[in-house]
C-alpha cells in the first residue's frame, strides 16, 4: 500500500511540475506571445560597460510545496503510529524547505548588466541573460516596448 501511495503522489508531483511550466525567460533574443506584433521604441548606442551578474531563480508555491509531499511521504515511513506522524511532519517541513531551494537553485541563471552610452548622451543600464556577447565600444541597438527593455547587437 506505501509504494502504491508513493506512485500516487509522485506522479501528482510530476502532473504539477509540468504543469507549471517554465519560468519566463530573461534572455535579449526571447519574446513572449504577446510582445509578438508589437512596436518598440529603437535607440541606438555604444556598449560602455559589461559586469557579470547573477539572475535568482524562480521562488513559486511549486517547489515547496512538491517537497513538503515528497519529504512529507518519505517522513511517514518511519516507526508506526505517533513515530510516522512526526516523521510525516518534519518530513514535510525539512522537504518543502529542500524543494524551495532546489527550485531558485535549478532556475538560477547567469546575467549581464550591460551599461550603454545612448546617441542622444543619456546613460542606460540594462540587466538581461548571459546568452549574447557584448564588449566596451561595441555598436548596438535597445529595443523598449511592453515594460519590457533588451540590447541586441
Amino acid at each position: 500500500m506505501t509504494i502504491i501511495r508513493n506512485l500516487a503522489l509522485t506522479g501528482i508531483l510530476a502532473a504539477t511540475t509540468i504543469l507549471a511550466g517554465c519560468p519566463a525567460s530573461t534572455s535579449g533574443s526571447a519574446y513572449t506571445r504577446g510582445q509578438a506584433r508589437q512596436a518598440q521604441e529603437v535607440q541606438l548606442g555604444v556598449v560602455e560597460s559589461v559586469r557579470e551578474v547573477q539572475i535568482e531563480g524562480t521562488k513559486t508555491p511549486i517547489g515547496a510545496g512538491a517537497g513538503a509531499i515528497v519529504g512529507g511521504v518519505a517522513g511517514s515511513t518511519l516507526g508506526r503510529g505517533r513515530g510516522s506522524t512526526v516523521g510525516a511532519v518534519v518530513g514535510a517541513v525539512a522537504g518543502g524547505l529542500a524543494g524551495s531551494a532546489i527550485e531558485e537553485g535549478v532556475t538560477r541563471k547567469k546575467g549581464l548588466e550591460i551599461t550603454v552610452k545612448l546617441d542622444n548622451g543619456r546613460l542606460l543600464a540594462v540587466t538581461q541573460e548571459a546568452d549574447e556577447n557584448f564588449r566596451p565600444g561595441e555598436r548596438i541597438r535597445i529595443l523598449t516596448g511592453g515594460g519590457v527593455t533588451r540590447v541586441t547587437h
